[in-house]
């Protein structure tokens, strides 16, 4: 016999689970969420600042050189969306396995995929240089004659999965939470309130037929946006793998990418959980340790799986026997930039090895401790792969270094504000946890139960 995991702790009833999932929406907000708010909202104007200033007086602003031609906005539009893939994974895929435990961190994994796509977007549309042309990027109907986009170029790829990527998550987002926002409706206690969120709930009653309609759409929502979790960064590491430049030209990359991307992302949902649950304490009997434990176990995994494939690089550009291949891979361990290297390594490979223990899987300071630095980690990854592998060329009179300006730290802390802007609104407007498949959890998951 297994025991299950628990997935809501205390004696609640149902009107409990509504009241305490509620209750951050129908509540004033406290101090210390305004203090955040203050912050976040500070440095989401500092980063529409340095945005202001890089469009005004050009890329040289930041540290991209000649030939290291892509720079941290390639590098953290990467990582963006690598930290959506877990909210896609949890609400698609693992609803698709029925797994409950899932019910519990779905709602917030959701928003912050569909935040960091939001992020990432800005990314790419700076590095061109020149974003109020970003509309070049799509092929419409024009009439500049033959010039069309090149549709071979990964590049455009992205345009396409991170656009389809970002639309199918907000609508599968958005659809998940129906019931709730008529739940939310019918509590209501001023007509705003009760127009708004009507509005939103789109006439939901709760009748057999709205659920019958609810369930197809949310089953098929899943299955559209499952491809999506492997599709969208395998595309994004075609940007790399599809190039000539030794360090990028490489075939694992698309395993390599998603498996990093559902690394880091499960990574954000752990910090954002823990943060969570001390801002809100009646959230702790629906996000449990077991929950976080479960989540411990997969950044492990995924860790040891990225860690498998730096090692491969390494291997593979050996046994090639191709002198460019093995140069840029020294170069990455052992060069000027190698402190990067080892940074990722470290933070990715050795940092999470510590889940072996029950005892850390479980503890709340440790697990926060420990995504931070897979966050970080995983930043330098996409730093290592992108900066390391152009900053020594086929020729040493084209070599150059990487130097971190002012507008590099703005635009990549400036990025965070802007995510947790987002997110703090969201636990403010939305219920963070989803009622509607808490519920249907509630007597197995407060006791545990047994299965065979």
């Amino acid at each position: 016999m297994i025991k299950r995991n628990i997935l809501i702790e205390g004696d609640k009833t149902y009107k409990d689970i509504s009241d305490d999932i509620c209750q951050p929406l129908e509540s004033f907000p406290g101090i210390k969420w305004f203090q955040l708010f203050g912050l976040a909202i500070t440095v989401l104007l500092f980063y529409v600042c340095v945005l202001g200033y890089i469009a005004w007086t050009g890329m040289g602003t930041m540290g991209v050189n000649h030939p290291i031609g892509w720079g941290t906005d390639i590098v953290t539009f990467v990582f963006w969306i690598g930290i959506g893939h877990a909210g896609t994974l949890i609400s698609a895929i693992l609803f698709l396995f029925r797994q409950k435990w899932r019910t519990g961190i779905a709602r917030a994994a959701e928003a912050m995929t569909v935040f960091a796509v939001m992020t990432a977007g800005i990314f790419p549309l700076m590095h061109t240089g020149r974003p109020w042309l970003a509309y070049w990027l799509l092929p419409y109907p024009n009439q500049r004659g033959p010039l069309w986009v090149n549709f071979r170029s990964p590049l455009l790829w992205d345009v396409f999965a991170v656009s389809t990527y970002a639309t199918v998550s907000a609508v599968f987002w958005y659809v998940g939470m129906i019931p709730d926002l008529a739940t939310v409706r019918d509590r209501a206690k001023t007509n705003l309130r009760r127009v708004i969120y009507g509005m939103f709930s789109m006439g939901w009653r709760g009748t057999n037929r709205n659920w019958s309609h609810y369930e197809m759409v949310y089953l098929i929502l899943a299955g559209l946006s499952t491809p999506l979790v492997l599709s969208v960064h395998t595309i994004v590491s075609f940007d790399f793998a599809v190039a000539t430049l030794p360090g990028w030209h490489t075939t694992i990359f698309p395993p390599y990418f998603v498996a990093g991307a559902i690394f880091s992302g499960f990574a954000m949902v752990v910090t954002l959980m823990v943060l969570v649950r001390e801002g809100f304490p009646q959230i702790k009997s629906y996000i449990t340790l077991d929950h976080f434990e479960v989540m411990n176990k997969i950044i492990m995994t995924t860790g040891l799986m990225v860690g498998y494939a730096y090692a491969s690089e390494f291997f593979i550009a050996w046994y090639s026997g191709v002198h460019y291949e093995q140069f840029a891979f020294l170069n990455r361990a052992t060069g000027p930039l190698a402190w990067s290297y080892w940074i990722m390594v470290s933070c990715n490979v050795l940092s999470p090895q510590i889940f072996w223990i029950k005892k850390f899987r479980r503890s709340i300071p440790v697990m926060f401790v420990v995504s931070i630095f897979v966050n970080i980690g995983m930043w330098f990854e996409r730093f290592v792969i992108t900066v390391t592998s152009l900053h020594r060329d086929f020729l040493p009179v084209n070599w150059s270094d990487f130097t971190f300006k002012f507008a590099d730290w703005g635009v990549l802390i400036g990025s965070f504000g802007m995510f947790f802007t987002l997110f703090l609104l969201f636990l403010r407007v939305i219920p963070m946890v989803s009622m509607s498949e808490v519920k249907p959890c509630y007597e197995v998951g407060r006791k545990g139960g047994h299965h065979g």
